[in-house]
């Protein structure tokens, strides 16, 4: 077919076999381990005995784009590892290396049982069994001790005994070891036949034998999917990701990590460590910002890929950049991304120009994440949103501390929170935001996260549950206008929120809502929720805000009594008018405080929403009538 890089075409199983063993056919360093149990090994072995078929294999041309580094099949010869393979086994590593340690090695097959016990076993065909059509094939293989002796009773007895040739004979069994050596072997067991009188007794028996099983092994032809040598990186990812579902999931970083190694870098140590003190880069993001034994740092979802992809930014930048002082007008520019393509062409040496200023860049986003008191991981907004934030942070330096540049790198975060533009498909606008953000800092337009961004009022009332990024944004918001705890008036600083246990709880509480008909639509909304520690959320338990309050005022065991006048302050500071709170006013507190929440997203995306409030009247009827849920959309101008 043309433009095919592929062929298919069948090979000899023990062609296959020896190219393993002398180290013609090795695989890619990225290959997990062999990990096949005993009962597949047999499995396997009864399908071949039988020629029934096991699959396709894949294999790679090398000597071309995708440099991997080789490692030999399990248990090859010391001698194979220094010549350069012909060929990587793409899919197939664990039947070719099941039937190569059992059938050409010549030596015991380290392998686990089913229980994932290590064994050492030696692998056998009983004659008469195989050749019974009515026994299971599975049955004929035997898989016996490194001694070649089964024994029972715990180990008192013996049952079989196999530890000789001559032995063998007797028993009528067949080393798979020897299952390519065939011939030599019918020559000595015609040699012991003759010598003990049983040559007509048995001989046709193993002439049966070596016809229907035995043959089997030497004819069997394997089909082979070869990759030639121009296949891309890119077509070998998906490839193997769709032909090796039941092996080690294969991502851009474990493809990179192997090319990398032919080059003799240890990517894969560079990002997880050494196993001892130097935890790599991965330990120092999960250690970032840590400041609670039971938390993760606010990095530790960072994935390697993530990592690359900000690596992958300013090195297709660059790229660019040299074109346009370069191309002619309207020629096509190199695209600045960090997809996955991107990813497996990202050349060693700008890996390592940029990784430093990479690590920089996720660690300063991790300061900045929490001047916006953003503090966990489980109130994380956006995981994807990170990774442009890390690469404009990267470039742009110390600059990020200046008043003006954070007033607008906190407008664009919340405009990619608030304007929910960072939940999905979102390579493009990473790409947008690290080419944009940095040139609006220098005085040019403001970028597409910004100017596209658009919050709608009802969207107030829909936002329940923390999987939403704004009902998050949102609660992170209050802390960083100074909220303070209803109980110890503290404002919500990093040691405040661990030490005193900080989440988001309901004003109105939860009960108090469900005994008057309120329905949790309504009562669940980010309106009528707030941070507020533990200690606080116990004292208002279920009851009506103005009992609680009246609890706070006169002081318990849990807190002091707090001044009306401060408690008012409090509550004002999360956007909640005192008066109707302690009027127990649930519909009149949704609406006035849903227009203050409004107030704060617009001050912090810095632009109008597009609607108007709702009129007051809203809640009260919803209380006794189904609420429509709001629609809501990040309208794009």
């Amino acid at each position: 077919m043309a433009g095919s890089t592929f062929r298919t075409n069948p090979v000899s199983l023990h062609d296959l076999l020896r190219s393993c063993n002398d180290g013609k056919l090795q695989l890619p360093d990225f290959q997990r381990s062999w990990v096949w149990d005993e009962d597949r090994i047999k499995s396997l072995i009864a399908s071949i005995s039988r020629a029934f078929p096991v699959g396709a294999l894949m294999t790679l041309e090398t000597g071309g784009s995708v440099n991997f580094k080789p490692r030999t099949i399990e248990g090859a010869p010391e001698a194979a590892s220094k010549i350069l393979p012909a060929e990587l086994l793409l899919d197939g590593q664990q039947r070719m290396t099941s039937l190569y340690q059992v059938t050409l090695r010549g030596q015991v097959v380290k392998t686990i049982t089913p229980k994932k016990q290590p064994v050492e076993r030696w692998f056998f065909i009983d004659i008469r069994k195989s050749l019974d059509a009515s026994s299971d094939r599975e049955d004929a293989i035997l898989s016996v001790p490194a001694d070649k002796i089964i024994r029972s009773d715990f180990n008192r007895n013996i049952d079989s005994d196999y530890s000789t040739t001559e032995r063998e004979f007797e028993n009528l069994v067949f080393p798979l070891s020897r299952v390519f050596d065939g011939m030599a072997w019918q020559m000595e067991f015609v040699t012991w036949a003759n010598a003990n009188g049983r040559m007509q007794e048995l001989w046709p028996v193993v002439q049966q034998f070596y016809n229907d099983v035995l043959a089997n092994f030497t004819g069997y032809q394997v089909p082979v999917i070869a990759l030639d040598k121009t296949t891309t990186k890119e077509a070998v990812c998906t490839v193997f990701e769709k032909v090796n579902t039941g092996g080690k999931p294969l991502d851009a970083f474990e493809l990179v990590t192997a090319i990398y190694a032919a080059d003799g870098y240890e990517l894969r140590k560079d990002w997880y460590g050494d196993g001892r003190d130097n935890k790599g880069r991965h330990g120092r993001f999960v250690n970032a910002q840590k400041l609670a034994d039971a938390e993760k740092g606010i990095l530790a979802n960072v994935a390697n890929t993530d990592f690359l992809h900000v690596v992958s930014l300013f090195y297709t930048r660059d790229l660019r950049r040299a074109a346009e002082a370069l191309c002619k007008e309207g020629k096509d520019l190199p695209q600045v991304t960090g997809k996955r393509e991107a990813l497996l062409n990202l050349p060693l040496t700008a890996y390592e120009q940029y990784q430093d200023l990479a690590e920089q860049g996720f660690l300063k986003a991790a300061k900045f994440l929490f001047t916006q008191r953003v503090y966990r991981l489980f109130d994380l907004p956006y995981q994807t949103q990170i990774i442009p934030l890390a690469a404009i942070l990267a470039d742009i330096g110390d600059a990020w501390e200046l008043e003006a540049n954070r007033d607008k790198l906190q407008k664009w975060y919340w405009c990619g929170v608030l304007g929910e533009l960072y939940g999905s498909a979102v390579e493009t606008r990473i790409s947008r935001d690290f080419l944009e953000v940095p040139a609006w800092l220098a005085g040019g337009k403001a970028p597409a996260t910004v100017s596209e961004a658009s919050f709608r009022p009802e969207r107030l009332k829909t936002m329940r549950m923390r999987l939403s990024a704004a009902y998050k944004g949102v609660n992170a918001l209050l802390m960083k206008e100074k909220a303070k705890d209803f109980r110890s008036g503290q404002e919500f600083d990093h040691t405040v929120f661990f030490g005193e246990s900080v989440d988001i709880h309901h004003i109105f509480p939860k009960k108090w809502c469900e005994d008057r008909g309120i329905k949790s639509d309504i009562y669940d909304s980010i309106i009528n929720k707030t941070p507020l520690s533990y200690r606080t959320n116990r004292i208002i338990g279920g009851v009506a805000p103005s009992i609680y309050l009246s609890k706070l005022e006169t002081g318990s065991a849990d807190a002091s009594a707090i001044d009306p006048a401060k408690l008012d302050g409090f509550l004002t500071s999360h956007l909640i008018e005192p008066t109707l709170l302690r009027a127990d006013d649930f519909a009149a507190f949704m609406d006035a405080r849903q227009k203050a929440l409004l107030n704060l997203i617009e001050h912090a995306m810095g632009k109008q929403s597009p609607a108007a409030i709702a009129s007051t009247g809203d809640y009260s009827e919803e209380l006794d009538e189904d609420e429509e849920e709001a629609e809501f959309t990040v309208a794009a101008q």
